[in-house]
């Protein structure tokens, strides 16, 4: 494989992707990096802004969930590894959907949480093929599947 694509999801209040990606460049490898949308604002009002507005908040977040999921499930499908963080401050629901969705498509999975996370993330954890507390961890497994190096 030439380039291996990498889908970060999940949470996004901190610079864990940028930390991925910048540990990948710094090891060389051959890896493409996507994301959802990660401005919240942008990933909450795209439907209305886009489809117009709704006097529900629920028919606003069904619009950008459906506009967002065009994104998300495209990306999702196109990669090659799926990395999934759970952050300690927020629900991530929305990563706990591409988690599922990634192991439907046969996806590898890894994901990313805090050790105090581990019991509400099972389920989660058990559809993994690698769980780990640190992006640098992530850089790793891919430095060792990509290169074969430790």
């Amino acid at each position: 494989m030439d380039e291996w694509v990498l889908y970060l999801s999940g949470e996004i209040h901190t610079d864990w992707r940028e930390q991925i990606e910048k540990g990948l460049e710094e090891a060389d490898l051959p890896v493409i990096c996507t994301a959802p949308v990660t401005n919240h604002e942008n990933s909450d009002d795209c439907g209305v802004a886009i489809l117009g507005q709704e006097d529900s908040g629920f028919w606003k977040d069904h619009k950008g969930a459906k506009v967002n999921a065009i994104r998300t499930r495209s990306l999702l499908e196109r990669a090659d590894v799926v990395v999934v963080r759970f952050g300690d401050k927020y629900k991530q629901w929305n990563a706990a959907f591409d988690a599922g969705y990634a192991a439907a498509l046969n996806k590898p999975l890894i994901v990313v949480h805090s050790p105090d996370l581990t019991h509400p993330l099972k389920e989660v954890n058990g559809a993994a093929l690698a769980t780990v507390e640190t992006p640098e961890q992530v850089v790793q497994i891919m430095r060792y599947v990509i290169s074969g190096e430790l």
